[in-house]
């Protein structure tokens, strides 16, 4: 695919860093930001208001083309909009998660919002989009992709603290979302080619976005 706008892609596990790191730079650069996760989040959000099976991967593919929701992009946020209403604050639930972990294990279903998430790129003058497969599969051309990781026991310990909740627990439920990310086959996690890969694991968050930053001269 050509793109209309240029791309930056920030990929990576859970609680690598990526939505706090992705939204500063797009506000630095007064570009568009798009968290894809938040399609899968919303789909698995109308799945269980709507009363389709998570294991049903056809009628999941049909739900997520559907005009009763939609996502949009804000400054701020990627909202999800279902019946005419802004439920983005109620999509970021464990178990909306872990829902959205397993229904994006379909390749039906990825292949339903993949087209929906590359139109972000549509709007000028820039777009920044962090996800899982950003820079692998939704925008392969992009001008920089970044892969951000972090130990397992940091990431859990920031999901831990961010959601209030138990450690053990977010540990155990972070390992099966990994291993689900990693191992599906349609658009499995995986470092892009020629990524700059960052471990957040011993740096700060402005040492991150400065070592984005550094990358980016010369190519916008």
């Amino acid at each position: 695919m050509s793109l209309t706008n240029p791309v930056i892609t920030i990929d990576g596990p859970a609680a690598s860093g990526k939505s706090s790191v992705s939204r500063e730079i797009a506000k630095r650069l007064s570009w568009n930001w798009v968290s894809t996760g938040a399609f899968y989040r919303g789909l698995a959000y109308v799945s269980m208001q709507e009363g389709t099976p998570s294991q049903d991967e056809k009628a999941l593919a049909m739900l997520a083309k559907s005009d009763c929701w939609s996502v949009e992009m804000t400054s701020e946020k990627t909202a999800v909009i279902y019946q005419m209403k802004d439920v983005t604050a109620e999509i970021n639930s464990e178990k909306t998660g872990s829902i959205a972990s397993v229904i994006s294990q379909y390749p039906e279903v990825r292949a339903a919002l993949l087209q929906a998430q590359r139109d972000c790129s549509l709007q000028p003058p820039g777009l920044i989009a962090e996800g899982r497969d950003c820079g692998t599969v939704v925008f392969p051309e992009a001008i920089l992709k970044v892969y951000l990781t972090a130990r397992s026991e940091d990431r859990a310990k920031r999901r831990a603290k961010e959601q209030g909740l138990e450690l053990e627990s977010t540990v155990e439920e972070q390992k099966l979302r990994d291993e689900r990310d990693a191992s599906r086959a349609s658009a499995p996690m995986q470092v892009p080619e020629n990524a700059l890969v960052i471990d957040t694991s011993s740096l700060g968050f402005e040492e991150v976005v400065a070592r984005i930053e550094s990358e980016l001269k010369g190519r916008i």
